[in-house]
């Protein structure tokens, strides 16, 4: 699976074990981070990290391939946590560099940085999450909150009040940062997983979460109040086709710098979705474009232009850009500066993409399983009535016929 975000000047992509970051603006030369190569985990960092696990972390089997990265506000820091549980922090400016390399206790689904990037928290998959110091990169990691189930998102509210998680049981919970054990709220409507969070820009006040129930719900997050909600099905480009019982899940939810758009990606799905912000009203999302594509895409971002990028699983065409003009998104030509310099980047970096291409979802068993316990309970109670017809009908074919008192075989006798 491969993952794609923008801020500032850059364009950062993850795919397998590799981190590639592009310079928007200048013919640089892409930064590119292998895992494979990374620092390795010594057996003092071993020690520290179960000790913080309390001895119940997993065998150390990693391979290297990149879970989540996420990139701070201004570009500055960038940060990726891989399977080998490593925690690497950079700095973009003046130049690419790794700042540390720390230990996770568990492998992680999510990253965020705070507004004021002094820290970045991080989400595993067995509910907690930890915070790590930016100013302080050599510091361990604190455990700040914890979910009874898996974490799939984490997110943070513009002004770094409030600490907002997502996990597999359907909760959405909104926690002060300060004192993480003070819940503000919960966020309780989905019917699946929750999947993608993100406060949008130009609304500080609105939380937008995806789901694997195929919807997306706008909250006022603070006090936990459901503004709207979207049923993602009904923008399926094929609708005639589609089975509205198949479930696919949001996979990502992005807004544009200026906070008038919103593009959502589903996964399996051909298409983007894109939705104006109606300001007038309160939470309301206005339908705007769906964008037909080839086939299902990687991931989607914005750019700090305003402009959508979106990668797709082929090496020739590996990425589009689309541009907002006289009310419509519309297709970039492929000779654009930053296109063409984002294109031929990661063309050549094209071996790392492959081994991701055509893989399954990575929410295929995060589903609720049904279980039908009254088809089962008739079937089974049908399967014992035929058999017990079946012994009657034996026993019955086994008994002797009764004879009549009268044989009917005696020879009359003789009355002359």
């Amino acid at each position: 699976m491969a993952v794609v975000c923008s801020k500032a000047d850059w364009f950062v992509a993850s795919c397998s074990t590799a981190l590639i970051a592009i310079n928007l603006k200048q013919s640089r030369e892409p930064f590119v981070f292998d895992c494979a190569k990374a620092e390795k985990k010594t057996s003092e960092a071993d020690g520290d990290s179960k000790s913080a696990g309390e001895g119940s972390e997993e065998k150390d089997s990693g391979s290297d391939r990149i879970l989540a990265f996420a990139v701070s506000a201004s570009g500055k820091h960038v940060a990726l946590t891989d399977d080998h549980k490593r925690l690497v922090l950079f700095c973009t400016e003046p130049s690419w560099q790794c700042i540390s390399t720390r230990w996770v206790v568990r492998r992680c689904t999510s990253l965020v940085f705070t507004q004021a990037e002094d820290e970045l928290f991080v989400a595993d998959k067995s509910g907690d999450v930890y915070s790590f110091s930016v100013l302080e990169p050599q510091k361990p990691g604190e455990l700040k909150l914890g979910h009874l189930s898996m974490l799939l998102d984490v997110t943070l509210s513009p002004d770094d009040k409030y600490i907002i998680t997502a996990d597999r049981d359907e909760k959405i919970r909104v926690s002060l940062r300060r004192s993480p054990y003070n819940i503000q709220a919960f966020c309780l409507e989905h019917r699946e997983f929750v999947s993608a969070l993100l406060v949008p820009a130009g609304h500080p006040d609105w939380l937008l979460s995806g789901s694997g129930d195929g919807t997306m719900k706008v909250w006022h997050y603070e006090s936990g109040r459901r503004l709207h909600s979207v049923d993602l099905r009904q923008f399926t480009l094929d609708s005639e086709n589609t089975d509205t019982e198949k479930r696919f899940a949001v996979s990502r939810i992005i807004s544009s710098p200026d906070g008038k758009h919103i593009a959502v990606q589903c996964e399996r799905l051909p298409s983007v979705q894109l939705f104006v912000v109606d300001s007038g009203t309160e939470g309301c999302l206005s339908p705007a474009e769906t964008l037909a594509l080839p086939h299902a895409p990687w991931d989607v971002t914005f750019d700090s232009q305003n402009q959508l990028w979106v990668l797709l699983e082929t090496e020739d065409v590996n990425v589009l850009l689309y541009q907002y003009s006289e009310q419509h998104w519309k297709l970039c030509d492929s000779q654009t500066p930053e296109l063409r310099r984002v294109t031929e980047a990661l063309q050549a970096q094209w071996s790392t993409f492959t081994g991701s291409v055509g893989l399954e979802s990575p929410f295929k068993h995060l589903y609720k399983v049904n279980f039908d316990n009254m088809a089962s309970y008739l079937q089974k109670k049908q399967e014992r009535l035929e058999q017990e017809s079946r012994k009657r009908a034996a026993a019955n074919g086994s008994k002797p016929n009764k004879r009549s008192k009268t044989d009917s075989s005696t020879v009359p006798q003789n009355t002359s």
